[in-house]
């Protein structure tokens, strides 16, 4: 097995616009290791979101390739790209994306019933240990709509953690929130990252959050460069 969690070659990606062709990343490379934390800045449309999907096999790149635990991503069969996501790479982005219909302990133990062989009453366990963790125990049994915007992204978070993922992949995860819940969203990415040893890569624009990441990187008219 590889002792990198991820790791990027070459990854380029253009979008067809008319008649012209939009270079959004050129020739991205760099590897992250376990429990790894890292920042990627850069202006509204330089291409950090798409980045990000690519890194998580959720998009594929016109060149290059990406690996998780030494799998080449773009090589497997969608069904097996996706169980791979499942078991490694944890999802979080500037909209939480909880289910309204569920409530809080259902949203956080979705990850692991697509697996279908846990059992259910340790689903459970699990689901509220980690609300636990985001400090929403208590919350379980509640709805998004009746969460403020820093609880539904805890909810959102301990989604992506449920699994105990390798990676937590994070796109603008305080985008949405006032400073004061955005710290505290920030502070509680870098004790569950302590805690657990999760790898976290980061959009944001937040510099007091991407102050505290092992490395960091702009993302500049499609290059990947270290800060």
């Amino acid at each position: 097995m590889s002792e990198w969690v991820l790791e990027a070659r070459r990854l380029c990606k253009s979008y067809r616009e008319g008649n012209a062709t939009l270079t959004v990343l050129r020739d991205i490379t760099f590897e992250v290791a376990a429990g790894e934390r890292i920042a990627i800045v850069g202006a509204s449309g330089s291409g950090k979101s798409t980045l990000l999907h690519l890194l998580g096999g959720l998009d594929q790149p016109d060149r290059g390739e990406v690996s998780i635990r030494g799998r080449d991503v773009a090589r497997m069969p969608e069904r097996e790209r996706s169980k791979l996501r499942n078991e490694t790479l944890g999802f979080v982005y500037q909209l939480h994306h909880l289910l309204q219909e569920f409530t809080a302990l259902e949203n956080v133990a979705l990850p692991l019933l697509l697996r279908r062989r846990v059992p259910r009453d340790r689903v459970r366990q699990l689901a509220r240990e980690r609300l636990r963790e985001v400090g929403l125990e208590a919350r379980s049994a509640h709805r998004p709509s009746e969460l403020s915007g820093g609880e539904r992204q805890r909810v959102a978070i301990a989604r992506a953690l449920v699994t105990n993922p390798a990676l937590l992949l994070a796109d603008e995860p305080t985008g949405n929130l006032d400073p004061h819940t955005g710290e505290g969203i920030y502070e509680l990415l870098l004790d569950l990252n302590a805690r657990h040893g999760t790898a976290v890569i980061v959009v944001t624009h937040e510099h007091a959050l991407a102050a505290q990441m092992h490395r960091r990187y702009r993302l500049d008219e499609g290059v990947l460069v270290p800060l």
